[in-house]
């Protein structure tokens, strides 16, 4: 059954009253999403109580001349009362009587039921938003229940939901839908997958005696069956009320589970389902609507078979992503992909295709982590690179090893050290990590001559476009082998520093080894943002630059530097920021994503930000400083503990801790490389692009960036891919709305952190964990985008997960809180380098906690308490 399509049938455009049976999914705009979906079901063949439906024809005629119609309503409340005040329009009156007498000649009751043009949508239900009357009998107090019903699109609920949806109200009609009463033995809902874990073909059914609108609105408790719709049996069974028996029997259970199954399969994905049962046991469908808070199901190129189960792991979140990522920026991700399997000696037949394990869903990169989750040594390795990247993320896998699904496969240990041996000889590992300890400088500054290499590379700009496109395909891949030779001094300072604590064990408190680690020297994201904040300190003692940065929007600054017109100091250190920055940007790893100097925007609104610091208070470089000190201190008294235990231990716990300190900032060079080559990548597509618009295959040089690699030739080839643009954007702008996104999803769709939710430590607190020492008490700010985002010096930065492109806000907040993390991911270590408290890996921490609530971070500890 497909979706409904954008326009209205043109023969329904001045009926004011259809039958249910004449209706379709094409006719949404003419009678709303429950009536065209009620047409679908009784199309598809499915039991539906007869009616009709009153158009949006019939409510505009009613809202003519009323401050609705001319949007002169002041508020919601306005709105309803204009609606009910309006006469009601005598033809439609006239036609909504002859149906009736059609539908009821004894004038016997029915159900009068609202539905919108916004409502039952693949993206948004609009469930419980406007009114239901039943029992109506009569036709007086049907027309009442209509006109009723009308002005129920101006609830104030229903207003609220379409805002928060992004959906103007100006554009929303109302159709009406009567229907026969079932004389409802019992009723209720259904849900053909369960809304809670996400497990496609498990039904979860409520049920009560009569009618099924106390169970919608939740003034009762009732029966609850979960069922497996693959085989019929029922799971889970929980009676609610007080009746001595159910009100449904177990084989009602399974039909019901059987026919919801049917529903699921003739609309194409799963449903939310009313349904009503008669006192011969006959079930109505009196409503169908997508369930629209599942997550996709993410989908490899390489499909495994339907009843093999897999874990699908989320890269996107991993890497502190919570938006979508572009068509484009998937594409280059699969070529990195492949990148890295040419590392470890398993490079893929076609490098555009990538892993075969690499999953989309939602506009989100998974990887299939089944291999690693049925490998011993992925199993010893994995988790534990999760505990300090994103410790929630290994809680939840370490849960699956119980699951027989997932038993370790024999000789899965040979396999996986074939790659890290292919892996460690390609890039040197065992010579850079001796070379970091003996001398760090030596490291750094092999490294730094990696970045030089990586900026010199570029992709030619002469020459067809399916030639630059394979350009910039080789580009993406030879990065690969380029970065991680830049890992080997991290790894070796995380080694030096697992050493420390394994000498210090019962020595050391928890917070303590974080310490050492503040403000430690050569992090490229942490020299990045001080750099920011020496352009505002130059700023605040220049008066142009300080006028123009708090005159001007971001937007206008922006421009201004473009234009080259911003005032000397301002112009001349932003040239200078972004000719080593410029690279960057938020949400960086999407090669889609405008980087910082194409749009620096987002800079100049952190620089206004950062001039309403008090000038007096300590700057970020002195509490940089500070810190650094603090981390020495601590380091001292750490070596003196273990001296007491052995002059050998004090002096391994000392070379430990200095190498610690000099390494650990290199983890952030990895990324900071990948990230010039899509900087240089994203720069040629764009040039690409642009030369499409001009040929007229996409709209707009950006657009470039909703296709792939093929589909770019293709365009260049002469294919108008103008439609596929603009249906890759539709979806991309309706996920930038999906606020949660799992970790981790099965095949069966189940989530499993939804199974078992995380502990708090008391009432009123959230755990997470400890990731930057201290405690701090302070409003809190919830940003789920930094652009354009206002954060008041000393607030708590509360977020879903950072990458750089956030960190210039962390230089005035007070602490952090975030959903994803762990004690070494990106957001962590910038926060300890601050010297900010801070506590990561926090699920749904954005949504239990309110910007302006009073919150304490107790970074140590890994709790965040909010005060009520």
């Amino acid at each position: 059954m497909s979706a409904p399509s954008p326009g209205a049938s043109p023969d329904f455009d001045d009926v004011l009253v259809l039958d249910l049976a004449q209706l379709s999914a094409a006719d949404l705009p003419a009678v709303g999403g429950k009536a065209a979906n009620l047409g679908e079901l009784i199309r598809a063949g499915f039991d539906v109580p007869p009616g009709f439906c009153l158009t949006t024809e019939a409510y505009r005629l009613a809202v003519r001349g009323t401050t609705v119609e001319d949007g002169t309503a002041t508020d919601a409340s306005a709105a309803r009362d204009a609606v009910l005040g309006a006469p009601f329009p005598p033809e439609v009156a006239e036609a909504v009587r002859s149906a009736y007498a059609r539908l009821e000649p004894d004038g016997g009751p029915v159900a009068v039921r609202s539905s919108a043009t916004a409502e039952d949508l693949p993206g948004a239900s609009f469930a419980g938003q406007q009114d239901t009357y039943l029992d109506v009998a009569g036709i007086d107090d049907v027309l009442d229940a209509v006109h009723r019903c009308w002005a129920s699109l101006w609830t104030d609920r229903a207003v609220a939901y379409r805002a928060a949806q992004g959906i103007d109200g100006a554009g929303v009609a109302l159709a009406v839908v009567v229907q026969r009463m079932v004389d409802a033995a019992s009723a209720g809902v259904l849900f053909t997958a369960d809304p809670v874990t996400g497990r496609r073909r498990q039904a979860v059914l409520d049920a009560a005696r009569g009618l099924g609108d106390a169970v919608v609105s939740g003034s009762v408790d009732p029966d609850h069956f979960v069922v497996d719709t693959a085989t019929g049996r029922i799971l889970e069974r929980r009676r609610g009320g007080t009746l001595e028996s159910a009100s449904v029997t177990d084989e009602e259970v399974q039909t019901l589970a059987a026919l919801g199954d049917r529903v699921e399969g003739a609309f194409g994905s799963p449903q939310d389902i009313e349904w009503a049962m008669d006192a011969g046991g006959h079930a109505w469908l009196t409503q169908s609507r997508p369930i629209t808070t599942l997550f996709p199901v993410p989908v490899r190129d390489v499909p495994k078979p339907a009843d093999e189960a897999r874990v699908y792991f989320c890269i996107s979140l991993a890497q502190g992503l919570h938006r979508p990522i572009t068509p484009m920026g998937i594409a280059a991700f699969r070529v990195i992909g492949s990148g890295f399997l040419d590392l470890i000696g398993r490079r893929p037949e076609r490098i555009a295709d990538g892993p075969g394990a690499f999953a989309v869903g939602g506009d989100r990169i998974f990887l299939d982590a089944t291999p690693i989750v049925r490998s011993a040594a992925g199993r010893e390795i994995f988790p534990r690179a999760l505990d300090v990247m994103e410790a929630r993320s290994a809680v939840v896998l370490r849960r699956l090893f119980d699951d027989p699904r997932f038993s370790v496969l024999p000789r899965s240990r040979r396999r996986f050290a074939r790659g890290f041996l292919h892996l460690a000889a390609r890039i040197r590992l065992p010579l850079l990590v001796g070379q970091a300890l003996f001398s760090p400088a030596a490291a750094q500054r092999r490294v730094r001559r990696l970045e030089e290499e990586i900026r010199q590379r570029s992709v030619p700009e002469g020459g067809d476009i399916p030639t630059r496109v394979d350009g910039v395909i080789d580009l993406l891949f030879t990065m690969m082998p380029l970065a991680p030779r830049s890992l080997p001094g991290a790894v070796a300072g995380f080694a030096m520093l697992g050493l420390a604590r394994r000498l210090l064990r019962g020595s050391v408190q928890p917070g303590e080894l974080q310490t050492v680690l503040r403000s430690v020297p050569d992090n490229v994201t942490t020299e990045m943002d001080l750099a920011l904040w020496r352009i505002a300190a130059h700023a605040r003692d220049d008066a142009d630059s300080a006028s123009a940065l708090e005159m001007q929007s971001a937007r206008q600054l922006a421009e201004g530097y473009r234009a080259g017109i911003l005032p000397l100091v301002l112009q001349r250190d932003m040239t200078r920021f972004l000719s080593r920055y410029g690279h960057r940007a938020v949400a960086e790893i999407d090669l889609g994503m405008p980087r910082w100097s194409e749009d620096p925007a987002h800079l100049f609104g952190v620089l206004s930000g950062y001039l309403r610091l008090d000038p007096d208070a300590d700057s970020p470089e002195r509490h940089f400083a500070d810190g650094a000190h603090a981390a020495r201190a601590m380091a001292l008294s750490l070596i003196g503990r273990a001296r007491r235990r052995g002059p050998l231990r004090g002096a391994a716990v000392g070379f430990s801790l200095r190498r610690a300190r000099a390494l650990v900032g290199m983890r952030e060079m990895p990324k900071f490389l990948v990230m010039i080559g899509l900087g240089k990548a994203r720069a040629a597509m764009l040039r690409i692009g642009a030369e499409l618009a001009d040929a007229g295959a996409i709209a707009e040089p950006a657009d470039v960036f909703f296709l792939d690699f093929d589909e770019t030739k293709r365009a260049a080839a002469g294919e108008d891919l103008r439609g596929t643009v603009a249906e890759r954007r539709a979806s991309y702008d309706a996920e930038l709305g999906r606020r949660h996104i799992p970790r981790m999803l099965l095949s069966d769709g189940t989530e499993p952190e939804a199974i078992g939710s995380a502990s708090t430590a008391s009432e009123g607190s959230l755990r997470g964990t400890p990731a930057s020492a201290g405690t701090v008490t302070a409003p809190a700010r919830v940003i789920l985008d930094p652009v354009d985002a206002h954060l008041e010096p000393g607030e708590i930065l509360i977020a879903p997960s950072t990458d750089p492109g956030w960190t210039p806000l962390f230089l005035t907040a007070g602490g952090l809180v975030m959903e994803m993390g762990g004690a070494n991911s990106h957001g962590a270590v910038v926060a300890r380098e601050y010297g900010i408290p801070a506590v990561v890996g926090v699920p749904g921490a954005t949504e239990a906690i309110s910007t302006g609530a009073e919150v304490t971070v107790d970074g140590a500890s890994g709790v965040v308490s909010v005060q009520s």
